[in-house]
């Protein structure tokens, strides 16, 4: 392996101090940065990335798929922004963090000289519209429960917007950083053509977005004047779904980066390659057509029906840990909730006789980083006795198959992370429990007194602080146990491969994807 463990520690041990190890690792790197030639800037970067493109593109007001999120963070701004790494707010397209004037009423002002790609100057209108696209029940974006504390968004002067909010919000810096701040000209001209091919503010320029060549392309954008510059002179992303193909392209030197590392290859690594696996909120979720499966019991009976310790243990390699909470142990918000499922067969045959279902379509998608724990899933619900119908498809495709719809569905076992916009709990929240396209559309719970519950408990809760909002959340958390629409099995770690010797800076992290954020690369 590429980093050693020490005498006595297993891998398990090492996984769970990875964190602590790569936090030391990224400051004495921050420290080399800072010394670095500008010769460092010409360097490229190169990666694989497992996930492929979603069913629709990089614009920052629909976009959900994995790559494309993780590609507007290199080539879009919000007002603020979030660190990849660390998930520190900072100022990014605004001046400064966002001015508090009283306790409903915010100013942000725009940094000086801030241009798009296209040499177009950044205007507060361009600042206005990108809200109000999002707050437009008219566009359902999922996006718009993260900022449903807006009331209104104006225009002070040319340089200077106000944000009015309903109520008085303690995370108002963290979550401007939804928004991606787009060109309305363009946007308007031809929403769809911008889809594809973006315009941001951010340190790099997409010049292929890899619809066609299975490659995304950016090169640095000179207009940038922000605070996190490009340090490398273009980066190249292979789209890598295969397991087998990513892995030989780290070890081969073909990529310098790779996400999702596939459990079974983690002892091929070498140096200098180095694996760091980092504990996130990330997640693997079990859905439920609550049409079909409209009676609790029968969505008790499937996840009581599942061997956590095999699924994690033997289908993961220790790389994942049973849910006991909608968050993951390490989260602040964290409390053991009211309901923790377990492997219990005999129950679950129980519970799903009580509620009359016989038979089951069951729906997986097929992402390379849990492939050795769908065997395990399938097997666990085939011993319930009762006809399962099982199929497996590209993520794309199985959304597809659920929105249109196209056929019958009652499961759908899918992963998520919508900590790639933020961590506290209710963002986390509102991506699955609250927006339209998850609870109506897909989940078809919206207008059940438990879709009811949660919503009021919701908006209680944004608006207290401190302790009593944990609380707030902790109680959703256990109604969500007890009644779940959809729920997570487990809380995994991300496990990221890189090269150290080309890339300088380079932190792994938490989050579904690859962060190039103040990363240079030798390599040209």
């Amino acid at each position: 392996m590429a980093i050693a463990t020490p005498a006595g520690t297993s891998r398990r041990d090492f996984f769970r101090l990875s964190g602590t190890l790569g936090l030391a690792a990224g400051l004495a790197a921050t420290l080399a940065a800072c010394g670095g030639s500008e010769n460092s800037k010409e360097g490229v970067i190169t990666a694989g990335i497992s996930y492929e493109l979603g069913t629709n593109g990089y614009d920052p007001m629909t976009t959900s798929s994995a790559l494309t999120v993780a590609a507007n963070w290199h080539t879009m701004e919000g007002l603020t922004e979030l660190h990849p790494a660390t998930r520190e707010v900072y100022a990014a397209l605004g001046a400064n963090l966002p001015t508090m004037v009283d306790d409903t009423t915010y100013e942000v002002t725009l940094r000086d000289g801030a241009k798009f790609s296209d040499g177009t100057a950044v205007t507060i209108e361009d600042v206005v519209f990108s809200f109000e696209r999002i707050l437009d029940p008219g566009n359902n974006s999922m996006y718009a429960p993260f900022i449903a504390f807006i009331d209104t968004v104006a225009k002070k002067d040319d340089t200077t917007v106000t944000f009015t909010l309903k109520f008085p919000y303690s995370l108002v810096a963290e979550r401007l950083s939804v928004v991606k701040i787009v060109p309305k000209a363009i946007v308007e001209a031809d929403g769809a053509a911008f889809d594809m091919n973006p315009v941001g503010t951010g340190p790099y320029k997409m010049t292929d977005n890899g619809a066609g060549s299975q490659a995304l392309v950016f090169e640095r954008n000179d207009l940038y004047n922000g605070p996190r510059p490009a340090l490398a002179k273009s980066m190249t992303w292979q789209v890598m779904p295969d397991d087998t193909t990513r892995t030989n392209a780290i070890t081969s030197g073909t990529v310098q980066a790779i996400d999702a590392v596939p459990a079974a290859n983690l002892s091929t690594m070498k140096d200098p390659v180095k694996v760091a696996a980092q504990q996130g909120f990330g997640l693997l979720f079990i859905m439920f057509n609550n049409e079909t499966l409209g009676d609790l019991k029968a969505r008790q009976a499937i996840l009581y029906a599942l061997d956590y310790a095999k699924i994690c243990d033997t289908g993961m390699a220790s790389l994942a840990t049973p849910a006991t909470c909608f968050v993951q142990q390490e989260h602040p918000a964290y409390k053991e909730a009211s309901t923790v499922y377990s492997y219990d067969a005999q129950k679950a045959k129980s519970l799903l006789a009580e509620a009359g279902i016989t038979s089951l379509n069951v729906l997986c998608t097929d992402h390379g980083w849990f492939s050795a724990v769908r065997p395990i899933i399938k097997e666990n619900l085939e011993a319930l006795g009762v006809t399962i119908t099982y199929n497996e498809k590209k993520s794309s495709d199985a959304y597809k198959y659920i929105d249109t719809p196209e056929g019958p569905w009652d499961v759908l076992v899918a992963p998520g992370d919508p900590s790639v916009f933020g961590n506290d709990a209710d963002l986390l929240l509102r991506w699955w429990y609250s927006a339209d396209l998850w609870t109506d559309t897909r989940m078809h719970w919206k207008g059940t007194e438990a879709y009811t519950t949660i919503q009021t408990a919701l908006e209680e809760g944004v608006q207290l602080e401190g302790d009593a909002q944990i609380t707030k959340w902790q109680e959703i958390f256990n109604s969500l146990s007890d009644n779940p629409p959809l729920y997570p099995l487990f809380h995994r770690k991300t496990p990221t491969a890189y090269n150290s010797e080309t890339l300088q800076n380079f932190k792994p992290i938490a989050l579904t994807g690859l962060s190039f954020v103040d990363v240079s690369s030798s390599k040209s």
